[in-house]
């Protein structure tokens, strides 16, 4: 609870470089304060004011008032006031700093308690208060980072070099931008229920063709999480997904599952040019196929403030990384 500049002295004395104080009034306000009924505190520091209007100590005690009520800009104004009238006390610097804190002022908030330490270097009180507000700030600053991290998702960023090659690959061939943008989306949809869940379901989405597909008997994704179970698995899985490619008509492939049903990693550790340089470190794969190009990607996360959030994508050698063999049979770039 704040405290109040107490009334000690006799009625007519002088006060933190104030006038004379009918010290009755700021002993029952101070009372009042006490005993938490700040209404009451304000309206006798104000009946105190009329009567001592020079009076720093009052305004610093209304201001705490005002500060219990959360009317903050009549404690800030009544902080700026004591201020005004005892520039050299710290205890309007400190009553100041606690209002802007209560405002989430934090940076000017920090600027008046560095201002009251000034005036009494040996005050723990004040020390406390910058040691907090300092911390507060950058785990505000912190929290943001975070946040920015979950809703700024911008995969095209990260492909950049990914939509030169394709570019580049398929020259003047319809198509291409679409299956660029096929991939964005589907690693951005990936990132977004990591962060909402930690986890990813093991899946590969089909860019399917509008015109040749099937839709009510080819989906756009196939369920794989048994695929990782045994090496018959992963070949039977293989094989039907290779097949599923090509009876669908699909155009491109972007397989998404998460690294913990994956033993690779196990398996690369130490086999030189295969091996797995990304440590323990969770997160997800993410392999992308067309007929004429391959990519993969390691998609890691790290926990910040208790939530699990993705980092840039790496990507990977998918010749001595892949997760699956390839699903289409190659072609050359008609450049």
């Amino acid at each position: 609870m704040a405290e109040v500049e107490a009334g000690s002295r006799t009625a007519g004395s002088s006060i933190a470089g104030g006038g004379m104080v009918e010290t009755s009034l700021k002993d029952k306000g101070n009372e009042h304060f006490k005993a938490g009924n700040y209404l009451k505190a304000a309206a006798l520091y104000t009946q105190a004011i009329k009567q001592d209007p020079n009076n720093s100590a009052l305004y610093s005690n209304r201001a705490a008032a005002f500060l219990q009520l959360v009317k903050l800009s009549k404690a800030l104004a009544d902080a700026e006031t004591a201020i005004a009238l005892s520039p050299e006390w710290e205890k309007g610097y400190f009553r100041k700093g606690c209002i802007l804190e209560a405002m989430e002022r934090y940076d000017d908030a920090l600027a008046a308690f560095h201002t009251a330490l000034q005036f009494n270097p040996k005050s723990a009180e004040v020390s406390r208060k910058i040691k907090r507000i300092t911390q507060l700030v950058k785990d505000k600053k912190r929290a943001q980072e975070v946040e920015n991290l979950k809703s700024n998702i911008n995969m095209a960023k990260h492909l950049e070099k990914l939509k030169t090659e394709m570019s580049d690959k398929y020259g003047s061939e319809e198509g291409w931008e679409e299956m660029f943008s096929f991939l964005v989306e589907t690693m951005e949809t990936a990132v977004k229920c990591w962060h909402e869940s930690s986890k990813v379901d093991p899946r590969v989405y089909f860019l399917l063709d509008k015109e040749k597909t099937e839709t009510d008997k080819y989906a756009p994704m196939v369920n794989i999480d048994k695929a990782f179970e045994s090496p018959h698995t992963h070949s039977n899985c293989f094989l039907y997904l290779r097949q599923y490619a090509e009876d669908s008509f699909s155009r491109a492939a972007c397989l998404v599952t998460p690294k913990s049903i994956i033993s690779y990693p196990q398996v690369w550790k130490g086999q030189g040019p295969r091996k797995w340089r990304h440590g323990q470190q969770d997160g997800f794969f993410v392999q992308f196929e067309t007929a004429f190009l391959r990519k993969l990607w390691f998609v890691p996360s790290s926990n910040e403030q208790g939530q699990m959030l993705c980092r840039d994508p790496e990507i990977l050698d998918i010749g001595a990384h892949e997760v699956l063999p390839r699903l289409y049979k190659e072609k050359r770039s008609s450049s």
